[in-house]
């Protein structure tokens, strides 16, 4: 079990998210770097879609009441346990009493704690992930607070703890080494792919090449229902007005001020704004790590190039824990 002792708003319990129940006005929640989260469990030898938690503001700090194997991976955060370094990308045992502390990110916009076994919470429509629109799913249906305690899945024997292998524990190169995708110019832009969408062609040639070409900025009012952005704005060739229809993560929709919004995680499963374009399923993780104020650059690709990447995604994960599976064993031998 571990007590929450400080936390700024908006952390929460995530999984990789709620899948099936679009059609039923619920969307998919789940973590907004699901690559971190992903690696997290892997690091722990977890089920891939236990349940971690989501930290967006800094600091916070946690207690474990038991001895338990943690990973921290996401946004690098100086994190200490105890007061001693704990790098990111990173697993280790943490010991009954201990406390793990998250500092403000050096890089990146949010970290991920995960436990052997995951956060146990009741499953909500088939996924552990807090729908905050709703008020239901992760802990109680609502952002972790002060003197919270979360029980944690692991039962004896069900996983190999990382206790005995290494006092200091193991960690991994982050992801942006092992799934490169570069742009030219400034290193603080964020680059995504990005596929043409059902609206694409209303757009004058004009602002569809600013669209490619410059830098979006993430704006203060960004969360995790979408990202708005601030750029050159985008100007329809005509009028478009249009019923409200189907969206998913990813969707970036152009309201009538030409400053586009992204849709996240948490977004509405329907929208009636023009589409421009969609960030592809592959480079969503990447968006998660963005923070208020940096900038977007966006990569235009067909249908192709996006399965390839999603292809390229899942084996780097099959990889990583191919790797982590023969470390294990290489210690436990």
């Amino acid at each position: 079990m571990i007590e929450i002792m400080a936390t700024g708003a908006l952390s929460t319990v995530q999984d990789l998210g709620r899948f099936g129940v679009l059609r039923y006005g619920v969307g998919t929640s789940g973590a907004m770097d699901d690559l971190a989260l992903a690696i997290g469990n892997i690091l722990l030898g977890n089920d891939s879609n236990a349940a971690g938690i989501e930290v967006p503001i800094l600091p916070f700090r946690v207690r474990f009441t038991t001895d338990a194997d943690f990973a921290l991976t996401g946004a690098d955060c100086e994190a200490t346990l105890d007061g001693q370094p704990v790098p990111p990308w990173w697993c280790r045992q943490a010991r009954q009493g201990q406390v793990l502390a998250l500092g403000v990110p050096r890089s990146g916009a949010r970290a991920y704690l995960s436990v052997a076994g995951g956060i146990d919470v009741e499953p909500v429509l088939g996924s552990r992930s807090t729908q905050m629109r709703g008020n239901f799913g992760g802990f109680e249906g609502r952002p972790l607070k002060k003197g919270d305690a979360l029980k944690t899945a692991f039962r004896q024997g069900e996983l190999t703890p990382v206790s005995g292998i290494s006092s200091s524990g193991f960690g991994v190169r982050p992801p942006q080494l092992g799934l490169p995708l570069t742009l030219s110019g400034s290193q603080e832009q964020i680059p995504a792919r990005v596929l043409p969408a059902g609206e694409y062609e209303g757009y004058t040639a004009q602002s569809l090449e600013a669209f490619w070409q410059q830098p979006w900025q993430v704006t203060p009012q960004s969360d995790r229902y979408g990202y708005r952005l601030e750029g050159p704005g985008l100007q329809a060739a005509r009028p478009m007005e249009m019923r409200s229809h189907g969206i998913v993560p990813g969707v970036i929709q152009v309201p009538h001020s030409g400053q586009p919004i992204i849709q996240l995680r948490d977004a509405q499963p329907s929208g009636g704004y023009p589409k421009v374009g969609t960030v592809i399923e592959a480079d969503l993780w990447r968006l998660g790590q963005a923070r208020i104020g940096q900038s977007l650059r966006f990569i235009r690709v067909d249908h192709a190039q996006a399965s390839a990447a999603l292809e390229e995604k899942a084996l780097y994960l099959a990889q990583l824990q191919q790797a982590v599976q023969m470390q294990r064993k290489i210690w436990n031998s």
